[in-house]
């Protein structure tokens, strides 16, 4: 059975940083990329950043995070990171695991992180 668990969300001030953790098992981790999305209330869900597999690691970021999100995987963990620094008020929102196995999607439960002065 297919899980994705992230954790590490929360309140952070503007400026400040956080790192997501997503937690998989039930799959062959490596042989998968992965991403990490984002759903802010009343926006559609949004592709944040995406890491391919394996020991490529080649790694994409939608343009508003670049420069400020790094997305990392430990294969030997079967964890992908989301490293979020420079936060602003705009990355308030929901943030979800995707592992995308060919045209399947699993998806985790989601993290809450909220950027407030």
């Amino acid at each position: 059975q297919v899980q994705l668990v992230e954790s590490g969300g929360g309140l952070v001030q503007p400026g400040g940083s956080l790192r997501l953790s997503c937690a998989t098992s039930g799959f062959m981790f490596s042989a998968y990329p992965m991403a990490w999305y984002r759903q802010a209330p009343g926006k559609q869900r949004e592709l944040v950043a995406r890491i391919r597999s394996g020991s490529d690691g080649t790694t994409n970021y939608a343009d508003p995070v670049k420069g400020r999100f790094t997305i990392s995987r430990d294969n030997t963990k079967n964890t992908v990171y989301l490293q979020m620094n420079s936060l602003k008020l705009e990355d308030t929102a929901v943030y979800y695991c995707n592992a995308n196995f060919g045209g399947l999607e699993s998806w985790g439960q989601g993290t809450q992180v909220t950027v407030s002065s």
